[in-house]
């Protein structure tokens, strides 16, 4: 393997990668070809990205500054306080960009009689009617507290909003606290015509007075705490036959009281003020930031509902409904149509409703004998435990491996892991150092005494939610040499082997890793005919990041397309040159992985559930599937294409680590927008050739047209 030692030459840090990512996604706030609504959202996506990024990421380099021995992150030479450093020097600057963005979206939202209000701008009548709604309503469910000799500074909740005050009585300070109930709404809206509000953390800090009516308020500000949630679930010592779910109950118990590594406050304070608060949550004045956006912006997603929909028309995306693929009938038999061809989803432009279908059929169908499956994340409502627990009551043997450590969604997973266990789904948990992000499924069926297989291999996860919202890509194939491995699979996760071997699938941490160096190196062989096309989240393994600079140095063209983490820097000079690196944010947070490893009849195509992280090369169970039917292949070309040539949405890596437009073509190039035209085209000509509006003639030319990849891009009307 490669050495561990990288310079900085083509390699930077991870974290001020990430940080670049998400400026990206802020900058998605200033397009003004993006509905202000819309915009709205981006700058809510990027404040809960930098929540979790200082729970996670900076939580985790704050463990490391706790070791004895000082760890070097081995891409950019830098200790974890160096880091630190110039993590809190870089998000500084962000914190104001957010803060000029979402003032400038709100006074243009004003102009659509869209309003955030300021308790002075509401009239006479306004003030004394939210004045007693304040009183009658919302003052009774609230806990003040003073802090002092029997009232001692509280537990500050994990990203829980308070308004801290400095008190005065009888000439004694003291300081005083309150927490914002998550019972009440982010907003208050007002009666009237147009749309106008009131954020509940600003509605609050105008009544403060009142909830401290024997005290002068001196000072008080709207306060958030931030804490490490960078939970090693493998640290904790327990008895080997422990109930797993117990054990994650009590870790994410351990979650909630873990150390601040920041804080977000409204206004300025005085330095007592500031002292006192520093000093009880022990932050440094680096940890903490000014920020005159809300804390809370979940409402942004909520806000186009209390809008009138001829206004929100204007103000967010036209409306786009995931369409069924046009290769599956619904009124007849999912299974046996699936028998004929293999099936690829492309999420959310196509539906996830022919895998649901499927499952349903087969907790039905006298001949499917099991059904199993890998589960990482789910929705909080979803079709397919349904579908599974009726499997299961019906006789069939199903087999649910979820992921209880799927981060931030570790309730939600036990909770659905009781339910399906209750219904008689044998339930794993996986292994103890490694988590299954596999995203895989297999039907076993029995066909004239003979064991048949449908597989289904996807890069994202069984959420229904989120295949409206994510790309990604979902192969259902018939063909039984994946049938085998995927039966291979399931039978070393339930045995506990890790080390199994597979004809086709690339399965982590033992075959995929090498399996993608060795491709890597096929190409390198092909020197400048070689081809390497990657689209995926983020790039970090060291290994592979060595491999594709050979690749480069051999004159192999490498094309990636990755949306947020790139610890690689393309077009430096003798090492990354042929290396061409972009990202894609828009509309949908892309979420697909592809490897494709040269061109034409030799082309090996991929779709896999895994980054090329160390985390999930090296320390997770992921699976990649080759792709063998030609119309799955022409299909992820088609994407590939529309990813390379996007000149909209994506911006180029440049060598310093920053990113900038690409070039326009002679047509504009939205890649997503692209592959929504494509269905909804397609769907025209189907809708018109039921009406016999067109001929079979022209129809033909039509669907030609469609499948063109070429024509696809530069000639988008009928």
């Amino acid at each position: 393997m490669a050495d561990k030692l990288y310079t900085q030459l083509f390699t930077q840090n991870r974290e001020l990668s990430w940080l670049k990512f998400n400026a990206r996604v802020l900058s998605e706030a200033t397009d003004e070809t993006v509905p202000l609504l819309e915009r709205l959202k981006f700058v809510a996506i990027f404040s809960a990205n930098l929540d979790e990024f200082f729970m996670i990421r900076v939580g985790s380099l704050f463990d490391l500054l706790q070791m004895k021995e000082t760890t070097i992150d081995n891409k950019s030479g830098m200790s974890p306080q160096e880091q630190l450093d110039y993590i809190y020097k870089a998000v500084r600057p962000l914190y104001r960009e957010k803060d000029e963005i979402y003032a400038s979206i709100e006074r243009q939202l004003r102009i659509h009689g869209i309003y955030e209000l300021n308790y002075c701008e509401l009239d006479q009548l306004e003030q004394k009617q939210v004045k007693h709604y304040f009183k009658n309503s919302i003052m009774p469910i609230l806990s003040p507290q003073i802090i002092d000799s029997h009232h001692p500074f509280p537990h500050l909740q994990n990203n829980s909003i308070y308004i801290a005050t400095m008190l005065k009585i009888k000439g004694k300070e003291v300081f005083g606290l309150v927490p914002i109930p998550s019972s009440l709404p982010e907003i208050l809206s007002l009666a009237g015509n147009e749309t106008r509000f009131i954020s509940m953390e600003k509605f609050l800090l105008e009544f403060l007075d009142d909830a401290f009516d024997h005290y002068q308020v001196l000072e008080k500000a709207i306060i958030r705490i931030t804490r490490n949630a960078d939970l090693n679930f493998d640290d904790e010592n327990f008895e080997v036959d422990s109930d797993f779910r117990k054990k994650m109950r009590k870790l994410l118990h351990k979650r909630k009281r873990l150390f601040p590594v920041r804080m977000e406050i409204s206004n300025e304070i005085s330095v007592n003020f500031q002292k006192y608060i520093y000093e009880k949550l022990g932050l440094k004045q680096e940890q903490v930031f000014l920020t005159k956006t809300p804390m809370s912006m979940k409402f942004a997603f909520q806000l186009p509902t209390k809008i009138p929909a001829n206004k929100r028309k204007a103000l967010t995306y036209k409306g786009f409904k995931p369409h069924f693929p046009r290769e599956v009938n619904p009124k007849e038999s999912i299974l046996k149509q699936l028998q004929q061809n293999d099936l690829l989803l492309s999420y959310p432009y196509e539906s996830m409703e022919p895998f649901l279908l499927m499952i349903k059929e087969a907790a039905n169908d006298p001949n499917v004998v099991s059904i199993k499956i890998t589960i990482y994340r789910l929705a909080n409502k979803a079709k397919l435990v349904e579908y599974l627990c009726a499997a299961a009551e019906n006789g069939k043997d199903v087999l649910v491996l979820i992921e209880l450590r799927a981060r931030f969604d570790e309730q939600n997973n036990i909770d659905w892991s009781e339910r399906l266990e209750e219904a008689g789904c044998n339930i794993i948990y996986g292994f103890e150092n490694f988590k299954v992000h596999s995203k895989i499924c297999l039907i076993t069926k029995r066909e004239r005494n003979e064991i048949k297989y449908i597989t289904q291999i996807g890069t994202g996860n069984y959420n229904e939610k989120t295949a409206s919202m994510y790309t990604d890509l979902s192969l259902i194939s018939y063909d039984q040499r994946i049938g085998q491995d995927a039966a291979e699979f399931f039978k070393n996760m339930g045995i506990g082997n890790l080390e199994g071997i597979y004809k086709h699938l690339l399965v982590a941490p033992i075959s995929l890793k090498q399996t993608v160096i060795k491709l890597i190196d096929e190409q390198i062989a092909l020197a400048n005919k070689g081809h390497i096309f990657i689209k995926i989240n983020s790039l970090t393994d060291v290994d592979i990041m060595e491999k594709l600079k050979q690749a480069s140095c051999a004159g192999v063209k490498v094309i990636m397309i990755i949306r947020g983490i790139c610890c690689l820097k393309p077009n430096i000079e003798g090492k990354t040159d042929n290396i061409h690196i972009s990202s894609v944010v828009g509309r949908f947070l892309e979420h697909s992985r592809i490897y494709s490893f040269g061109t034409g009849s030799t082309q090996k195509i991929y779709i896999s559930s895994a980054d090329f992280m160390t985390r999930n090369t090296e320390r997770r169970v992921e699976v990649a599937c080759p792709i063998y039917d030609e119309r799955a292949r022409e299909k992820i070309r088609h994407i590939m294409e529309a990813a390379e040539y996007d000149n909209v949405k994506a911006r180029v890596l440049l060598a310093n680590g920053n990113y900038v437009k690409k070039d326009k073509h002679k047509l504009p190039i939205d890649s997503q927008q692209l592959l929504m035209n494509d269905v909804e085209k397609e769907e025209a000509v189907i809708a018109m050739k039921k009406k016999s509006f067109l001929s079979n003639k022209l129809i033909k030319k039509l669907q030609h047209i469609f499948s063109s990849n070429k024509d696809n891009f530069f000639d988008q009307s009928l």
